[in-house]
């Protein structure tokens, strides 16, 4: 079993998706294990030297903050905590990104600025490494003063409340915990607000999204690509001079794509009587590029966070300082997790406008993409689906950031709302591979009306494989089947065999080209 050491080296997305892929077990580094236990020290010595008043160690919480806790119950005031804010509601969090929540709240404890006991944060890791991942929901967070009920249910576990999948199962945490052997935990001191205050909910969802997006842009492009041919468009708009004078970076990228994905292609390198092609063909790469040049920046933000401490109060051993601040407030995440639910929206705005103009009649191509129309409905309701999709996408994609309701009796004033950002994120990523998924059953049947001319030899390859999954049709059949296979078809694809197009390799999880 490979191994990642927790440490302050920076976590790189790549890093993460390795961690990810592999399957690697979490351990901490000797570095980690210092800095965790310096802070642990430093906070058990100040609290015995000095009973002032720190926020959330020996007060209440929120607008409680003045209110001074005895020492004979400071560890029943964390406890407490932990079970009062566990209010999650809705649908339980995916449990892949539960557990990005488990390796981003242990990274953000391992910096030694957050005063938990070694021992809290190996049981973390514990439960990381073993599978046991706590059932999480996905409404209840403000996105400010931390995903504080999400980071609730992902603590309960450790005092042994809650539920947990584990063993296949979802479970009382007790039983878990007695099935491995463990003993709950009893937080102390400044644990259960170090645990619940974070971004841990906002940034592991935006990691997913991130993953997911890098995925869906290439895909985006190279189904467009096949549109490109199937509606027998010009390749005059990619041409590299058009792209150096308005030089965006993903602009340039998505135009040399789509040639390096047309090349050899017979279709492309026609001569067509169309001199200009509708602007979801031709400005494939104003558009593509505009959504890759948003996850570059999404990314940089997201990544920033996710290698940051995002607790409060936050402990600094050498400076001989506690201070109580607003690292835990999700308006960086939020802010970006709604540009990129914007971006990703467009990917499959344009994607409908391709779906449309292909089922139009036009270019050779007959009426619904079927022989016989009107005995034959053909591709006419794909469309349809498509537009519905893209519709709830646009209303998906209406920014959360910009609300924000008081809570705690006015000590929490503003909130970025990031949380809500985050989930209708991942609700748009799953709606553009329907969208994608849709186009491309489209440009694969009016490729066909193509025959016996054909595309490039990297996209005839991808599709006579999607083929075999989903077939040309010649009368009309019951089409929902048809579009769930060409979307598990697109969610089964990784990144890497895309890459491999034009070596006519495409690796997917069942099927090799």
């Amino acid at each position: 079993m490979s191994i990642h050491y927790i440490s302050t080296d920076f976590l790189s997305l790549e890093k993460v998706r390795e961690i990810i892929i592999e399957e690697k077990e979490l351990r901490l580094s000797q570095e980690s294990k210092m800095l965790i236990t310096a802070s642990r020290e430093y906070l058990v010595d100040r609290l015995k030297r000095n009973q002032d008043p720190v926020y959330g160690i020996n007060t209440g919480f929120g607008s409680l903050c003045d209110v001074k806790i005895s020492s004979s119950h400071l560890a029943e005031l964390q406890e407490n905590l932990v079970k009062s804010h566990a209010c999650g509601t809705g649908e339980p969090v995916e449990r892949s990104i539960v557990k990005l929540m488990l390796l981003l709240k242990i990274q953000s404890l391992s910096y030694g600025h957050s005063g938990v006991r070694l021992e809290t944060v190996e049981r973390l890791i514990n439960m990381y490494n073993a599978h046991m991942l706590p059932v999480v929901y996905e409404q209840g967070s403000l996105g400010a003063s931390g995903d504080l009920a999400p980071l609730a249910h992902l603590s309960l576990p450790l005092i042994g409340e809650g539920e947990v999948y584990f063993g296949g199962s979802r479970k009382n945490t007790n039983e878990a915990l007695e099935e491995m052997g463990w003993s709950r935990l009893t937080l102390r001191e400044k644990e259960g607000l170090a645990l619940l205050n974070g971004t841990q909910f906002m940034s592991a969802h935006g990691i997913h999204s991130l993953l997911q997006a890098h995925k869906l842009c290439f895909l985006a492009d190279v189904v467009s690509a096949v549109s490109l041919d199937a509606f027998y468009c010009n390749l005059s708009p990619f041409d590299p001079l058009v792209h150096e004078i308005r030089p965006h970076s993903g602009q340039i990228k998505t135009a040399e794509r789509i040639r390096n994905l047309l090349n050899g292609s017979l279709i492309a390198t026609k001569e067509k009587v169309n001199v200009q092609d509708p602007y979801s063909f031709r400005c494939i790469p104003q558009v593509h590029g505009a959504t890759r040049d948003t996850l570059a920046f999404a990314e940089k933000v997201i990544i920033t966070e996710i290698n940051s401490v995002t607790d409060n109060p936050l402990i600094f051993p050498e400076e001989d300082k506690i201070i109580s601040g607003g690292n835990f407030h999700g308006q960086p995440l939020a802010l970006v997790l709604d540009y990129l639910g914007i971006a990703l929206a467009e990917l499959g705005n344009i994607s409908e406008r391709r779906t449309y103009q292909l089922i139009s009649g036009t270019r050779g191509l007959p009426a619904f993409l079927v022989k016989d129309p009107g005995l034959n409905s053909g591709f006419m309701i794909t469309q349809y689906a498509a537009a519905s999709i893209v519709s709830q996408n646009k209303q998906y994609a209406t920014p959360a950031s910009v609300d924000s309701i008081v809570s705690s009796n006015g000590q929490e004033d503003h909130v970025s709302m990031g949380a809500n950002a985050a989930t209708k994120l991942l609700k748009i990523t799953t709606n553009l591979y329907n969208i994608l998924a849709i186009e491309l059953f489209n440009a694969s049947q009016a490729l066909h009306f193509r025959e016996p001319e054909k595309t490039s030899p990297g996209l005839q390859a991808f599709v006579e494989k999607f083929r075999e999954l989903v077939p040309v049709l010649e009368k009309d059949e019951i089409m929902y089947k048809h579009i769930h296979t060409a979307c598990n078809f697109l969610m089964g694809l990784e990144l890497e065999a895309l890459e491999k197009i034009n070596e006519v390799k495409i690796k997917n999880q069942h099927h090799e080209l």
